[in-house]
């Protein structure tokens, strides 16, 4: 086994193979003099919604975007509260308040870290206007419950989807499990551009047509504004680069899911104390969990690790790339004060924080690769 290093990430392999065909698709927009609002990104919303089986899409300039344009098309008004996940990016909560809201926690499934649809459900308030459960790592979060939940209550239901184009639960993808989603095509996402972009889907054309007017700045007919709008529209150049790299988007996932499963074999093979329950319990490391009735993309292959920092430096000095997503919970960071929460409020999220540890995973990584990850991690634990 070569001691060579190992990239967190290296987009190149699966970008190389296609770079005839994306230089093909950029100069015919340059060649169109098209690059907003035009044939590219009307097709690949069709092509999205058609996917994941939602009513209609609406590309838009980046996965923040869909998300603030999709409250914002939910007409949030000042005290309304958006009940999400603390253990996030930054924009699940973020988008809440720029779109006028007020961002209510609640705590994760310590196994999928995803939002706890009884949490979620003891959350919902007076206030409560929507539900917005995170599909993380690209694993969708339990749609069914979360669905009841709002459905009693008369609440709207958006999908954070950034990480899991082509995730699924129960035959059903995610983007069509809610009643809207957003997208994130940021360039490390499973369908990623070449810059940022986004995209929101739904199961309602209304909803979509709504979100196409807010993105252009609410207007209707030339110079004719009937919402106050933004201007978020995705490119056509993103859009036709999306288009191209789409029809690959299947490939690319088998590919990701059969490196996890590779990985996952070779860590519960590699002498150390290795947990396949998501939790640590009394192991040094706990794998990835798929559920039941899912399919997992794995935009992240996150584990849990004892004595993760120490655990991230020595990768890091072994030359393996890994990441931690997220070392500080969205309650507790300090923009989100003024909500009022404090350490201990949600003890998954908090936990999830100290031990989730993201290794290497993409398309085209080598069996290699995976084996010198699963020895690297073996060595620090002390198994020869």
């Amino acid at each position: 086994m070569t001691t060579a290093s190992v990239p967190f990430l290296d987009l190149s392999r699966a970008f190389k193979p296609l770079r005839n065909e994306v230089d093909e698709a950029i100069a015919l927009v340059l060649d169109s003099m098209g690059f907003i609002l035009g044939a590219q990104g009307r097709a690949l919303e069709e092509d999205c919604a058609r996917r994941v089986g939602a009513a209609g899409a609406a590309g838009v300039a980046s996965g923040t975007d869909a998300l603030i344009l999709s409250y914002r098309a939910l007409d949030l008004v000042a005290g309304d509260e958006v009940i999400t996940s603390p253990f996030s990016f930054f924009a699940s909560a973020g988008a809440i308040i720029q779109a006028g809201g007020r961002p209510r926690f609640a705590d994760i499934d310590p196994v999928t870290f995803n939002l706890d649809p009884q949490a979620a459900r003891a959350a919902i308030g007076p206030a409560t206007r929507a539900l917005c459960p995170v599909h993380l790592y690209g694993q969708t979060a339990d749609m069914q419950p979360l669905m009841a939940a709002a459905a009693e209550r008369g609440l709207s239901v958006v999908e954070d989807a950034a990480q899991a184009i082509g995730a699924g639960q129960d035959g059903r993808q995610a983007g069509a499990l809610g009643d809207a989603a957003a997208f994130s095509f940021y360039p490390t996402k499973n369908l990623g551009g070449i810059g940022d972009g986004g995209l929101v889907t739904s199961t309602s054309n209304d909803f979509v047509e709504k979100v196409r007017l807010l993105r252009h700045h609410g207007q209707s007919d030339a110079y004719r504004h009937t919402l106050v709008g933004t201007n978020s529209r995705l490119d056509e150049i993103q859009a036709a680069v999306l288009r191209v790299k789409l029809d690959h988007l299947d490939d690319w996932t088998e590919a990701r899911r059969r490196a996890a499963a590779t990985l996952s074999r070779l860590l519960l093979a590699s002498g150390v104390a290795v947990s396949s329950e998501g939790t640590l319990g009394g192991a040094d490391l706990a794998l990835p969990v798929e559920k039941g009735g899912n399919h997992h993309v794995y935009n992240l292959f996150t584990v849990r690790a004892r004595r993760r920092d120490d655990l991230k430096a020595y990768l890091g000095e072994s030359g393996i790339g890994c990441g931690v997503y997220y070392p500080l919970p969205l309650h507790l960071q300090p923009c989100f004060s003024f909500l009022g929460y404090q350490e201990g409020a949600f003890p998954q999220a908090e936990a999830a924080s100290r031990e989730v540890l993201s290794l290497p995973l993409f398309p085209g990584i080598s069996h290699e690769e995976l084996e010198r990850v699963a020895a690297t991690v073996a060595g620090f634990y002390g198994v020869k």
